[in-house]
């Protein structure tokens, strides 16, 4: 497999402002997602993390512009955005309870014609996630928290999606799954999936990230590396913590 072209986006987002109920949730953000890359995004609840996920998903009405590989998505609904390519992964995972396991997977592949490489995806997942394999017929919502998360990622490759929005996916787990979900985002984004990562966990996020941008109340306040965001007085102070005491920080 050819490597990613990391100097060309895949999607740019300018100016973006969305409004509930009157009252402003995004100020004119902007910044891209190189393709290949994984760019987090990280900031306090309420900063406006999720609301930028979902006007790229076509989830919520916004101004400004996005535009991914090329398509102004502007107006376009959120069912043909996934069918463009971008799979969105969201916060308390999103999964049909009353479903199977399987019935979940192949939801995900409601728009796609390929009947060959669906089943490929299919066997895909299952080896990147061998307890899905030993839960494919019991119902989604009888599955642990980590199992659910799993099933959440699944489901989106599932649309073979060139883009993953990832909405807090550590959200809830162990520090163990917490290691094992970056590990998973790691390896998908090796295997040339783009990711868009809300996260929490600045710490986790920002050293798995080539691109970061630091959200407060709707703006962007600081943008850089992820190693450049870990080293940075403001943000070890503001969303760090400690954790950086039993951690190095790589040059």
């Amino acid at each position: 497999m050819p490597l990613p072209d990391t100097t060309v986006s895949l999607l740019e987002v300018s100016g973006l402002r969305v409004h509930y109920d009157g009252i402003q949730a995004l100020h004119g953000v902007s910044f891209s997602v190189p393709r290949g890359q994984i760019v987090t995004l990280i900031g306090a609840n309420g900063a406006g993390k999720t609301s930028i996920l979902h006007a790229i998903s076509g989830l919520t009405p916004y101004s400004g512009s996005v535009t991914f590989a090329g398509h102004d998505l502007h107006g376009v609904p959120a069912h043909r955005i996934v069918g463009l390519g971008i799979a969105q992964v969201p916060e308390g995972r999103g999964i049909f309870g009353n479903l199977t396991v399987r019935e979940n997977l192949r939801l995900a592949t409601w728009q796609r014609r390929d009947r060959e490489r669906i089943e490929e995806d299919f066997e895909r997942v299952l080896v990147r996630f061998p307890r899905l394999r030993e839960r494919l017929g019991q119902a989604a919502g009888t599955l642990s928290g980590g199992e659910q998360q799993m099933l959440a990622v699944g489901r989106a490759l599932m649309s073979r999606a060139s883009l993953l929005l990832l909405d807090e996916p550590s959200m809830g787990m162990s520090p163990i799954l917490v290691q094992e979900i970056f590990a998973i985002i790691q390896e998908i984004n090796r295997e040339g999936t783009t990711v868009l990562l809300v996260e929490q966990n600045a710490n986790m996020a920002l050293r798995i990230a080539s691109h970061a941008h630091v959200l407060e109340t709707g703006r962007i306040t600081l943008a850089g590396s992820g190693q450049q965001l870990l080293g940075d007085p403001r943000v070890k102070q503001a969303y760090l913590g400690t954790a950086l005491k039993h951690h190095s920080v790589a040059g």
